[in-house]
């Protein structure tokens, strides 16, 4: 039987700047200066950010990174069953996001350990709102893999999706993957890639994914954060053949053909072009109306 946590002890799961000190919130700053146990992916980059705040922890410092998180989770959270405040940062953004601490967090919550958040910089959301590109709806997909079929099998896999995609890269791989996109998704799809977001260096880079890899093969230093256009629904009926009513007739045809009710064949085909199903039942209609 477990024991009941300490009703003190939690994880805390801090975001830090993406590269500005400046970003740093008041309750970052807090939690820094008073956390029994700082967890830190690299804890040189983690002494090197409380110089720049000006903040001196109290609490000890461990390092907290992929090869250690399995290890040192069943640590962290013995230590947070027992009363201590366990503050978990990244090298920048929000831990558990294409960084360590999902292990940790899952452990936690199995256990009855409190896990909390102090919310900050992101470099998703801030690429996605300097993208340009639609963000009403939106996925994350992190790093795609490094080997080319693995990558390029992933991409397929992505060509259809209609959302707005942000995707981390290393500089030194992001021609390679530019142009990856650019074979897979298609030369004229429309993405962004931002760089060193909130530094004095700052950049993004705005076009069609084919422009995009011939910059970057120039050489692109610094952090990166790509966005790239989801599949538009024109794309999407002209990939289909549903480009107009003609199309639309013609694929309920086919489907009743086979054996589905005028219904659903309607909603099936309006479902692919991606239009309303009244326009394709209208275009079913007038078809019927004109025949000798």
């Amino acid at each position: 039987m477990i024991a009941s946590p300490a009703a003190d002890g939690r994880i805390v799961l801090a975001a830090t700047p993406l590269g500005n000190p400046g970003d740093a919130s008041a309750r970052l700053l807090a939690a820094l200066a008073t956390a029994d146990v700082i967890a830190a992916e690299d804890t040189r980059r983690l002494r090197r950010l409380v110089s720049d705040l000006g903040v001196a922890p109290t609490g000890r410092i461990v390092s907290f990174y992929d090869a250690v998180e399995r290890e040192r989770s069943e640590e962290l959270v013995a230590q947070a069953e027992q009363g201590a405040v366990i503050l978990v940062v990244s090298d920048a953004g929000m831990p558990t996001v294409s960084d360590p601490g999902f292990r940790l967090v899952a452990l936690a919550v199995e256990r009855g350990v409190t896990v909390s958040v102090l919310p900050g910089p992101s470099a998703v959301l801030t690429a996605l709102a300097l993208s340009g590109l639609p963000v009403d709806r939106f996925c994350f997909e992190g790093f795609l893999p490094r080997k080319g079929g693995e990558r390029g099998t992933r991409i397929a896999e992505l060509r259809d999706e209609p959302r707005t995609m942000v995707f981390f890269e290393a500089p030194h791989r992001l021609a390679a993957m530019l142009t990856a996109l650019a074979a897979g998704l298609g030369a004229e799809r429309g993405a962004a890639v931002c760089r060193e977001l909130t530094k004095t260096y700052e950049e993004v880079r705005r076009g069609p994914l084919g422009e995009l890899a011939l910059w970057a093969a120039e050489g692109v230093r610094g952090e990166i954060t790509v966005v790239v256009a989801g599949m538009s629904a024109e794309q999407r009926r002209a990939d289909s053949g549903l480009v107009d009513e003609a199309g639309w007739t013609a694929a309920v045809r086919e489907l009743e053909a086979e054996g589905e009710d005028r219904r659903t064949a309607i909603a099936d085909v309006a479902r692919r072009a991606g239009i309303p199903r009244r326009e394709v039942y209208d275009a079913v209609v007038r078809s019927k109306n004109a025949q000798p």
